[in-house]
């Protein structure tokens, strides 16, 4: 018999060893971005201007920012300046890093402001296109670590900062930024300034502004947050009708879990890369998602979820993107389980079940994957539908009560911080009163699924016997297999057996022959099998 407890102990030191961060995590920490960008209609060159507030959490004397460079025909921005306190200072800006000589070391603890002045054309970040009607748009599109393309940062979901957008552009554009607006303001004939402020901290991934030819609708109030439309004019109709689904999806996530972070809820149709981009207070949709039929509401529960796990709890590294992705993807499952029922969530399981088997066999790769370097290969069934597979599992795990009391304790300790998995699995152990050291090694730090195979008899001497054994040749796992058989005239009995050994023989009561058996009747259980009747 194999087992998953000693490889635990001796893995865990080195997971952790290798979701450390970059030194300058543990040295820097900023505290509040102002960004000023100026746009314009007749070229993509945008100008810029940035004060970052910095808390040196060690004594430098060099500060290292992200900013990507200008490179010939590749885009990048050009550093004009950077002074402290309005005297210039020393930098060298190459790669994608601005290193930054200050004029007297920082010392630990203390809090200075730095301004950088700059300009150029984002190679990526922003999007600056035309939407589907042909009409010029601006979308910061920062997942995963884009920003740092046409804005100066620290970019790395670690360092929650409050930020503000002042946008400079021509006035017929309209403005979506993060955080409540503060102020509007027609500096001539043609051009118009655009203010918005978030005073809850956040990482970069999620700090955009967007700037288009809007038609804007109140959609409602949900707890006191303002729910807001923006959408193209020419699908004003049916953007209003489609993005109105929020209000109800906002307030489930309220009931269920706790308080919104942020002022206001803003879905904006709009250029984004991805299906829907999570960023906190304005979700950006791709443009598409408007049809008039309000069919893409599990996209807007999977968005909106996003701002309780991802925006106002964040993941401290990549790494540990389950814990954005899956508790997104399970929070669309609960929030549709809520409206229609058990039988949706449960088709959309099985689907997701699917997904996750098929991209087990292309990848054998656990869903904490330390070794990925590109962070938009972590956007797979991993992250997404496995991640959403371990809460359901948990759920059946702990139970209803230890998990939603569990959910809400998690995100009352981190909200507008950041967590790890090893987080999420002690708040859910003090819950539970459980050891979950064991399910959380086997469903997130080792890859694949369980796959068995079951072979069955019947008789009336000895009811009915299963052999099930362990298909995997590299682990054995640890889980209740649920198994129901239906006799002839529609009686059903459901048994449920612990599985631990590669291979186990089990007798159980059945007074009946059955006519059907199959396994996971209520789906609870992420798994691939082969069932057979023994001659």
């Amino acid at each position: 018999m194999r087992t998953f407890l000693l490889p635990l102990l001796l893995l865990y030191p080195l997971l952790l060893l290798a979701q450390a961060s970059i030194p300058r995590l543990s040295q820097i920490d900023v505290q509040h971005y102002t960004f000023q960008l100026e746009l314009s209609d007749a070229h993509d060159t945008i100008q810029g201007s940035a004060l970052i507030d910095i808390r040196f959490l060690q004594a430098l004397d060099t500060l290292v920012l992200d900013l990507v460079a200008e490179e010939a025909g590749q885009g990048g921005m050009q550093v004009l300046e950077v002074k402290e306190g309005g005297e210039p200072l020393s930098y060298r800006h190459e790669g994608a890093q601005l290193l930054i000589a200050l004029s007297s070391p920082a010392e630990a603890g203390s809090t200075r402001q730095f301004a950088i002045r700059y300009k150029g054309i984002p190679a990526d970040g922003l999007i600056i296109a035309q939407n589907k009607y042909g009409d010029r748009t601006f979308f910061g599109d920062n997942w995963p670590n884009r920003a740092h393309h046409y804005l100066p940062c620290v970019d790395h979901p670690s360092d929650k900062a409050t930020v503000a957008f002042v946008i400079i552009a021509p006035d017929h554009y309209q403005v979506v930024g993060s955080g409540l607006q503060l102020e509007e303001l027609n500096l001539d004939r043609e051009t118009k300034l655009t203010f918005w402020r978030m005073d809850t901290p956040i990482p970069t991934k999620v700090a955009v502004f967007g700037a288009a030819q809007f038609a804007v609708s109140r959609a409602g109030e949900v707890a006191g947050i303002p729910v807001t439309s923006w959408v193209y004019p020419e699908n004003r109709t049916e953007g209003y009708q489609d993005y109105g689904q929020a209000t109800e999806v906002l307030q489930f996530f309220i009931d269920s879990i706790g308080p919104y972070s942020y002022p206001k809820l803003a879905n904006v149709q709009s250029k984004t890369r991805y299906g829907g981009m999570e960023n906190a207070s304005n979700i950006f949709y791709f443009e598409n998602s408007v049809t008039g039929g309000q069919d893409h509401e599990d996209l807007i529960a999977h968005e909106i979820a996003h701002q309780w796990f991802g925006n106002s709890v964040t993941e401290g590294n990549w790494f540990h993107i389950w814990l954005s992705e899956g508790f997104a993807t399970y929070g669309a499952n609960l929030f549709l389980e809520h409206k229609y029922g058990r039988d949706v969530m449960a088709k959309r399981l099985l689907t997701d079940r699917q997904q996750v088997l098929q991209f087990a066999r292309r990848s054998d790769r656990p869903v904490i994957d330390t070794l990925v370097t590109d962070w938009n290969r972590l956007l797979n069934a991993n992250a997404y539908q496995k991640g959403g597979w371990v809460l359901h599992m948990l759920r059946h795990q702990v139970g209803e009560r230890a998990f939603w009391s569990g959910l809400r304790a998690y995100y009352k300790a981190y909200q507008n911080g950041n967590a790890l998995t090893r987080d999420f699995q002690e708040v859910m152990e003090i819950a539970s009163g459980q050891d979950l050291s064991g399910f959380f090694y086997q469903w997130l730090y080792q890859p694949g699924v369980p796959e068995i195979g079951v072979s069955w008899s019947w008789s009336k001497k000895k009811g009915l016997q299963l052999d099930i054994g362990q298909l995997r040749s590299d682990a054995t796992y640890t889980f209740p297999l649920a198994i129901a058989a239906e006799a002839p005239d529609g009686t059903r009995q459901t048994w449920t057996i612990n599985i631990d050994q590669e291979q186990q023989t089990v007798t159980l009561p059945c007074d009946f022959e059955p006519a059907r058996l199959w396994l996971d009747p209520d789906t609870w259980l992420l798994f691939s099998a082969e069932l057979n009747r023994s001659n």
